[in-house]
């Protein structure tokens, strides 16, 4: 059975799900959700996510949203031969749940609201850059990536040296962060969050959702 994902292919969270697909090699079709019309807070994707939100998942009468939970779903039902939960053992499933917990506390929200200021506000809201909010998400964002610094100084991956959803769930704002803001730096400042963020992104899944990331067509 063919997976349904309703989102958009520029989106953050769907391309969070559609990176996981994609490494596990599964079949999918990706439902447009259009934001600019609303319709994500309409009927019948109201009734998938009832927050109004993407993406949502259909795997046969199974309707998930909520983006981190779709990606471990899948990895579970679908990926169990991958590293991507590293499952094994308890302590290994710590190590990757402890680091996919860091990037939804502490590095989503700072990336999210200096893509949001140099990207998303200016190109569909007409707004214009906040420097000031700008100049403090990136003082944080800075002190994250210190620590992730450290951390990747003794391992390949942040939860150990075998890639995960704790390496994959920051691709889709990284991405974002190096190609359409002016603060590629806080990455590329730090040698090891530096090659870290390379392996991530040579990945051929990584660079599949990557390409559709764009707002030029």
């Amino acid at each position: 059975m063919v997976l349904k994902l309703y989102g958009s292919p520029v989106s953050t969270c769907t391309g969070r799900v559609v990176a996981v697909i994609e490494e596990i090699g599964l079949e999918y079709e990706l439902v447009p959700v259009d934001l600019t019309t609303g319709e994500h807070k309409r009927p019948p994707h109201i009734e998938r996510n009832p927050f109004g939100q993407i993406p949502a998942l259909a795997d046969g009468d199974l309707v998930l949203f909520e983006s981190r939970v779709i990606t471990r779903y899948l990895v579970r039902k679908y990926g169990k031969g991958s590293h991507l939960l590293k499952e094994h053992t308890p302590e290994e499933a710590a190590a990757v749940d402890q680091w996919i917990e860091v990037e939804v506390q502490h590095f989503n929200s700072p990336i999210s609201v200096l893509v949001y200021q140099h990207l998303f506000l200016p190109v569909f809201y007409g707004g214009k850059t906040d420097e000031k909010v700008v100049a403090a998400e990136v003082e944080k964002l800075g002190k994250v990536l210190d620590v992730y610094e450290a951390k990747l100084s003794k391992t390949k991956f942040l939860a150990g040296d075998y890639y995960s959803l704790a390496d994959l769930h920051h691709l889709t704002y990284g991405h974002y962060l190096l190609t359409t803001t002016p603060h590629a730096s806080l990455f590329h400042s730090r040698p090891h969050v530096k090659a870290w963020w390379e392996a991530i992104a040579s990945r051929p899944a990584s660079k599949k959702v990557t390409a559709a990331l764009s707002f030029t067509s």
